[in-house]
């Protein structure tokens, strides 16, 4: 297929730029066997039965982003791509030129900085000191908001850029589908007999990359940590058990069970994932997805395709957008049962 298959044009008006006041207000669109309905996002609770598992990504968003300067005074700006152990990180370094291996930096004015060498697009940077980077990051780094929010992070973003079930630090950028929640909605789920169940997998920033090659064959997925519980793995079994559904809250939570089973057996443990999930992928694992509305483009489009059938789901970024529906990080939502007939078409 053709990356252009997967475009569709977006007013920039309704990319969203803030939260809504409350977690939950949001709105959310239900796609189901080829019908739209319009919901709120209280809506889950009817959406979903008593069996179900819900599937969330406990990823925490760490602050990967720092500004400072090279020895030569050039400036720089840092973005932590992954934590590698206590004082070594691979990041993206934008300067006016690229800084030379054993070369130093200095951050936020505190923090001295050691480029290592290169690993393809990224460099390999370790932190001076005994202290762990993760601390350091907490301390003088600051939140990686997505290219598309126009405005620097605040406090609100600082507490709203992250779940309230967010536990496992390493992400540079949130789960959104699981910003709707709040406790009260998580215990009302209970309540009504949903099982909850974590997995983790660490958002890079590539998840922001359009595709770009002119054939979605030829793009080269970017890789992501993933790690599956046994206990995930058990709350999925007993809730096929008892006929219920398995609902992954959001790409992330879907992407990290379909790597899990690959071998057609949802397998606990932990892993890397470069899985690129496009129309005509055999889905093992979930049975419906809550996503955000994503990039044009994107590989995440691609796989909202994949799963809900390629004509469906651009009808459905169609009336989004006819209906004023707000998009990306901190947008509305989708409730999208598996289109098994459509084969990716």
């Amino acid at each position: 297929m053709r990356t252009d298959e997967f475009d569709f044009v977006l007013p920039e008006q309704l990319i969203a730029q803030h939260p809504q006041q409350q977690r939950g207000a949001s709105r959310l669109l239900y796609a189901h066997q080829g019908a739209l309905e319009d919901c709120r996002f209280a809506d889950l609770l009817r959406l979903t039965r008593s069996g179900d598992v819900l599937v969330l990504n406990d990823t925490r968003v760490i602050k990967a982003r720092l500004f400072g300067s090279k020895q030569s005074g050039g400036k720089v700006e840092v973005l932590v791509e992954r934590v590698l152990d206590e004082h070594q990180v691979l990041a993206q370094v934008r300067a006016s030129h690229a800084p030379k291996a054993g070369s130093l930096l200095l951050l936020a004015d505190a923090l001295a900085v050691e480029v290592l060498g290169r690993d393809g697009e990224f460099f390999r940077l370790r932190f001076a000191g005994d202290e762990p980077v993760l601390a350091l990051l907490e301390r003088y780094g600051r939140l990686p908001l997505p290219p598309y929010i126009t405005h620097a992070a605040d406090a609100q973003d600082e507490r709203r850029y992250q779940t309230v079930f967010a536990r496992a630090a390493g992400a540079v950028a949130a789960p959104t589908a699981g910003l709707h929640f709040d406790e009260a909605m998580l215990q009302a789920l209970r309540g009504k007999g949903v099982r909850i169940a974590h997995v983790t997998l660490h958002v890079g920033a590539g998840t922001f990359q359009p595709v770009r090659a002119e054939h979605i064959r030829e793009h080269a997925m970017h890789s992501e940590r993933y790690e599956i519980p046994q206990a995930a793995v058990d709350a999925i079994a007993q809730a096929r058990a008892a006929g219920g559904r398995v609902i992954a809250v959001g790409t992330t939570s879907l992407r990290a069970l379909e790597s899990a089973a690959q071998t057609g057996v949802l397998q606990a443990g932990s892993g890397e994932t470069n899985i690129f999930i496009t129309p005509g992928y055999r889905f093992r694992v979930v049975d419906v997805l809550l996503t955000n509305f994503h990039l044009p483009r994107s590989t995440l489009l691609m796989l909202v395709c994949a799963f809900g059938g390629v004509g469906q789901m651009l009808a459905a970024y169609r009336h989004a957008v006819e209906q004023e529906y707000r998009f990306f990080s901190y947008g509305d939502a989708m409730f999208i049962e598996r289109n098994d007939d459509a084969y990716g078409t």
